[in-house]
C-alpha cells in the first residue's frame, strides 16, 4: 500500500482517465509507477514521455543495455519495484533467467562482456557517487567504444532511474507480482 492517496483506474475521470486509457493501450497495461502519480497527472504523461524517449528512442546503446542500467541503478539503489520491473523486462532481451540473475548477484553468470561491464560499473558510480565522476572515468568509457552520445544515454537512463526510484521508495510504491510482467516490449 502506497504512502499517499492513489487514484484507481476504475475511479479516475477526465484528463487522468484519458492518460490511463492511452497508457494500457500502448504499454499493454497499467503500473503503479503511474497511478503513484496519480494525483497530479499532467506529472504522468510528462513521465511516461521521459521514459519512452530515454528507453525506447533511438540510441547507440541496446535496448538490452538501458535495461541491464536500470537494473544496476535499482538494486544499488534497494528499489525492489523497479528491480523486478527491468529484470523481467531485461531477460525479453537476454532470453536466460541464468543471465538476469547472475546479474543481480553481481556474478559472472551475467556473462558480462567488457563493455557492459564497464556500463554497469558507470551506472553504480552514478547513483553511489556522482560528485567523483571525472573526465578519466569517462575516458575509460571512450575506450572501450562509447562514443558522447552513448555516455549521454548511459548518464540519462542511470539519472532517469535514480528519479523513479526515489519515487518509488519516498512513497512507499510495493511490488504487486501480477504487475510485473505482461508489458509491450
Amino acid at each position: 500500500m502506497a504512502f499517499i492517496e492513489v487514484i484507481e483506474y476504475i475511479e479516475a475521470t477526465g484528463e487522468l482517465k484519458g492518460i490511463y486509457d492511452h497508457l494500457i493501450a500502448t504499454r499493454g497495461k497499467l503500473a503503479d509507477v503511474h497511478k503513484i502519480q496519480s494525483l497530479n497527472p499532467p506529472t504522468v504523461l510528462s513521465h511516461m514521455n521521459l521514459y519512452k524517449d530515454i528507453m525506447f528512442g533511438s540510441s547507440p546503446l541496446k535496448r538490452y543495455q538501458r535495461e541491464m542500467i536500470a537494473v544496476v541503478v535499482s538494486m544499488t539503489n534497494q528499489c525492489e519495484y523497479c528491480v523486478k520491473h527491468h529484470a523481467e523486462a531485461l531477460k525479453q532481451y537476454w532470453k536466460s533467467e541464468e543471465r538476469v540473475s547472475g546479474l543481480l548477484k553481481m556474478s559472472e553468470d551475467a556473462q558480462l562482456d567488457k563493455n557492459d561491464t564497464a556500463l554497469c560499473t558507470f551506472a553504480r558510480d552514478i547513483t553511489l557517487n556522482p560528485e567523483l565522476i571525472t573526465m578519466q572515468k569517462l575516458d575509460v568509457l571512450r575506450h572501450d567504444g562509447f562514443d558522447d552520445r552513448a555516455i549521454l544515454d548511459a548518464t540519462l537512463v542511470a539519472s532517469y532511474f535514480n528519479f523513479v526510484n526515489r519515487i518509488t521508495l519516498s512513497l512507499g510504491l510495493q511490488v504487486n507480482e501480477q504487475e510485473v510482467s505482461g508489458y509491450k516490449y
